[in-house]
């Protein structure tokens, strides 16, 4: 009997939303609706205004460029650029890059400073600030050199680099919101009368009958109470291949119909459909902080005290030591400050979390928990439960046999037309298995039911009977094999005998289907190192089977749901990291008791409280997808953190001068070239991650 799937509300904390940007991490989001999440329109109109102050800025640059004493003279044109008042308008055009290009960081030091949380933002403003208020003081009578140039391309560096790393992100969720699309924009509802009115998607109600034509879009999550169709939820589950829907299956609002007209009862709306469970689950997971989060945000605050610190010992060093001049030593400083903001290193995480996040729920993979998705890179074990997991928790025919030139299909087609009258699930198992053959099914007349022992009716004249073995015995009947009779029953199979006038013309025997795609979960978490497990309420003979046929050594058999987690806990005290997949709410109390808990088959309740993962799809593999995400996505932030914290190791002593000697100088603007770069390299690398489909 399979077990029902967990019901659990939606309770999740709607937290802000707070991801990598040009602002504070304090930064209160955007409020959305359950489905098109308006937030996203904030971080838009950031990534316009950065465009925007990036080419406003640029274009003041090449004047400021042009008036600067030092390209002059670099360039031999202090004759043809020079004029009376030049240092003024050069002023001018500097204070206005610096106070409309600059303010996103000034803004940003500002906040930091209240929030108590010093960051990049404060060390891209006191690099810009200061070389603002060092040059201004020269124009205005301090000896010295002024690098409004230096700080007009250094502006200029780090508007394109927030620029590109905001669309980076932005794009992280781009295949999550993309499902907010998939909506259409109206439904046809049946009225009782039969006719049919176009309601704006809006408008329609829990318990509307909609009809929904060839090619369209399903508008809401529902039941299907006419029609026959299949089904395209590729969107969700990554699965290109449709699905055969009918009467009383579910539908998933935002999938595509095909080619048949089905009435669907509307069961799910607005914040209680699907799709927005879906799209407030992957924010959630999107803005969790993992372990692993938490170890970049430590080194990127060590980071900046040291880049502060560095600054001025830069300074001091330069300036009061080797006797440089302020300027000389001033730009050291400004560079060193720079070249060291964590950027990258604020990037490596959030946004392979990001992007991992969206990536698992295109494919029907939907992460609750962070901490424990990342712990699934170092599993040990994986314990299936049996029914409905590996299995698919009804019964079907897994042997047929004929007797006395009777084919197997002849013994399937005779068995069916008599279990086709009747709603025991042994009956429905033979019935469903004869169709899924392609056989037909002969009508009987004259049905009647035995009890305790089988059914019997009039099939083309003759007495057809499917009977149980105590019907043999007690009428007095022999087994035409009773080796395989006995073979069959070992291994826990429900065996029936099929009769024609009193004749035993065929056996077949049932069991709990075991699901097509298991055998391939379970060969891959071998070949990840992973050993994979069963449990099952079912008696020891039953498991026996169902786990040689698997290739899964250790099991644990006739275990009652109360004592699941019991069994967890056991393999746990093995010192093993361990993963249980479960299906429903039978299965609650030992997901929550795992290292990571799996809720496979969850259909259109994604609400599991107890579950770390939740699995859209009834597809075992997919337990060895999560383990394979898990590791891609470690990769990606040891590969992040590897890249951001390398840079900063190496360059910060080439901003501070150390191979000064050597003709080796980095100016304040290429250092905010490389520090942006440098973010750059990380954004990339994280969106090339992949889920692996083999290990």
């Amino acid at each position: 009997m399979a077990m029902a799937h967990g019901s659990g509300h939606n309770e999740r904390d709607a937290s802000s939303r707070k991801e990598p940007g040009i602002h504070s991490d304090e930064q209160e989001p955007q409020p959305r609706d359950s489905v098109n999440h308006a937030g996203h329109g904030g971080h838009e109109s950031m990534i316009a205004d950065l465009r925007r102050r990036f080419w406003v800025s640029l274009t003041l640059t090449v004047p400021i460029l042009g008036l600067s004493p030092l390209i002059q003279r670099f360039l031999g044109l202090e004759s043809t650029l020079s004029f009376a008042g030049d240092m003024f308008v050069l002023f001018g055009l500097a204070t206005a890059v610096f106070f409309y290009g600059g303010w996103p960081f000034l803004a940003g030091f500002v906040s930091e400073v209240r929030s108590r949380s010093i960051g990049m933002m404060t060390l891209i403003a006191v690099a810009i600030t200061t070389a603002y208020a060092y040059s201004t003081a020269v124009v205005f009578g301090l000896s010295g050199e002024v690098f409004f140039w230096e700080l007009a391309s250094l502006i200029d560096v780090m508007l394109l680099g927030h620029w590109i790393e905001m669309r980076s992100v932005m794009g992280a969720s781009r295949a999550l919101e993309a499902l907010a699309e998939l909506m259409p924009s109206d439904a046809h509802v049946l009225a009782d009368d039969g006719s049919v009115s176009e309601v704006p998607l809006g408008d329609v109600q829990v318990g509307d009958r909609v009809l929904v034509r060839p090619g369209e879009k399903i508008p809401a999550d529902g039941i299907i109470s006419e029609g026959q169709t299949s089904v395209n939820e590729s969107m969700l589950t990554g699965e290109s291949m449709p699905v055969s829907k009918g009467p009383k299956d579910e539908v998933i609002g935002g999938s595509i119909n095909g080619e048949g007209s089905l009435t669907v009862e509307i069961k799910a709306t607005g914040a209680d459909s699907f799709l927005a469970q879906v799209i407030d689950l992957v924010h959630a997971a999107q803005q969790s902080k993992s372990k692993t989060q938490n170890l970049a945000n430590r080194a990127a605050a060590w980071l900046t005290a040291v880049a502060l610190v560095g600054g001025a010992v830069t300074f001091l060093a330069w300036y009061v030591i080797a006797g440089e001049s302020s300027t000389f030593a001033l730009a050291r400083t400004v560079t060193v400050m720079v070249i060291a903001c964590p950027h990258a290193l604020g990037l490596a995480i959030p946004l392979v979390v990001a992007i991992s996040t969206s990536l698992g729920a295109s494919n029907g993979l939907l992460i609750r928990n962070r901490d424990a998705f990342e712990s699934a890179r170092g599993l040990d074990a994986v314990i299936f439960d049996k029914t409905g997991t590996l299995t698919l928790g009804e019964f079907g025919v897994t042997d047929a046999v004929g007797y006395g030139g009777m084919s197997e299909a002849e013994v399937l087609s005779l068995a069916s037309a008599i279990e086709n009258r009747s709603e025991h699930p042994i009956a429905a198992g033979i019935v469903r298995s004869t169709r899924e053959k392609g056989l037909s099914v002969p009508s009987a007349d004259d049905f009647s039911a035995i009890p305790g022992k089988g059914a019997l009716g009039i099939v083309s004249g003759k007495k057809v009977a499917v009977v149980s073995p105590s019907y043999l015995a007690e009428t007095g009947k022999s087994t035409p094999d009773a080796e395989l009779f006995e073979d069959l029953s070992a291994e826990g199979k429900t065996v029936v005998f099929v009769l024609v006038d009193d004749e035993t013309v065929g056996l077949l025997a049932l069991a709990d289907i075991i699901r097509p795609e298991s055998a391939g979960a379970i060969a891959r978490l071998k070949e990840m190192g992973v050993e994979p497990m069963m449990l099952t309420g079912d008696n020891a003979r039953v498991a026996a089977w169902v786990a040689g046929e698997l290739g899964i050594e250790r099991f644990f058999a006739e275990v009652l749901p109360q004592d699941k987690a019991a069994k967890v806990k056991e393999v746990q005290a093995q010192g093993k990291v361990v993963a249980m997949t479960g299906d429903g709410i039978n299965d609650a109390p030992a997901l929550a008791q795992a290292d990571v808990g799996v809720a496979v088959g969850a259909g259109t309740d994604v609400a599991i409280e107890t579950a770390d993962v939740i699995l859209v799809r009834s597809n075992p593999e997919d337990v060895a997808n999560v383990v394979a995400l898990s590791k891609a996505t470690y990769r990606k932030m040891q590969q992040n953190l590897a890249w951001a914290t390398s840079y900063n190791v190496i360059a910060m002593p080439l901003a501070a001068g150390v191979l000064y000697n050597y003709g080796i100088v980095l100016s304040p603007a290429f250092g905010a070239a490389l520090m942006s770069l440098s973010t750059v390299v990380v954004a990339v690398n994280a969106r090339l991650l992949r889920l692996p489909r083999t290990v």
